[in-house]
């Protein structure tokens, strides 16, 4: 997925330029992408020569996202934020538990997810991420072996689900149970966090496969 996404983000890159006329191409990107395309060499020879990665604060890759603020007991949205929302302190969701965040943002294609979910459980008071995996069942062993290596191996840490009918995964996870994870950040950069977990579990789970085909 990741693989075959970054490639055809690439080449939408270049077709841009090459309308403008343009010889060189230089493409924003944030440290999770630019890393694994240099890890696997997406690149060709030619490529290298013409392409000039940019690294953006990672923050920024939300600057055009789509947030709500919306009520837990019915899902009406309270309100549509702008992205200085996110620069509020995570803290915000303890003070406001009977609200979630709903995030949609186009990054999210390059690893199978529509939209994530953001809010603090009013029982435990952990700060519960909630999304839909767009990963085949066949991968269900895979997906549990990376969450249990990164959520403190147990798996009463997540919920992890198969819809049918949506034909992806539901999976809600605390996002305190990340090492990285410290309660004075803000909450763009918790959903950076939250990306680069998903993007490591999409990595970790197309490797996997790859090796156990060769």
């Amino acid at each position: 997925m990741l693989k075959k996404e970054l490639e055809q983000f690439i080449k939408t890159n270049i077709e841009k330029q090459q309308a403008l006329q343009q010889e060189s191409t230089e493409i924003v990107l944030y440290k999770e992408e630019k890393d694994y395309i240099e890890k696997y060499e997406l690149l060709s020879d030619d490529l290298r020569t013409t392409l000039t990665f940019v690294e953006s604060n990672s923050i920024a890759r939300f600057n055009d996202a789509y947030i709500e603020r919306s009520a837990k007991e019915t899902e009406e949205v309270i309100a549509i934020e702008a992205s200085s929302f996110l620069d509020k302190p995570v803290q915000y969701l303890k003070e406001h538990k009977e609200e979630f965040i709903y995030l949609e943002s186009k990054w999210f294609e390059l690893i199978g997810v529509d939209a994530i979910s953001f809010e603090v459980d009013d029982v435990f008071g952990t700060y519960n991420v909630m999304l839909g995996l767009k990963l085949q069942k066949k991968f269900e062993n895979l997906i549990k072996k990376h969450l249990n290596q990164e959520l403190k191996g147990n798996e009463i840490n997540f919920n992890l689900m198969f819809n049918q009918n949506d034909g992806l995964w539901d999976l809600n996870f605390p996002l305190d149970l990340l090492q990285e994870f410290k309660e004075n950040i803000t909450i763009g950069e918790a959903f950076c966090l939250i990306y680069r977990f998903l993007f490591s579990l999409v990595e970790a789970v197309e490797e996997a496969n790859k090796n156990a085909k060769q």
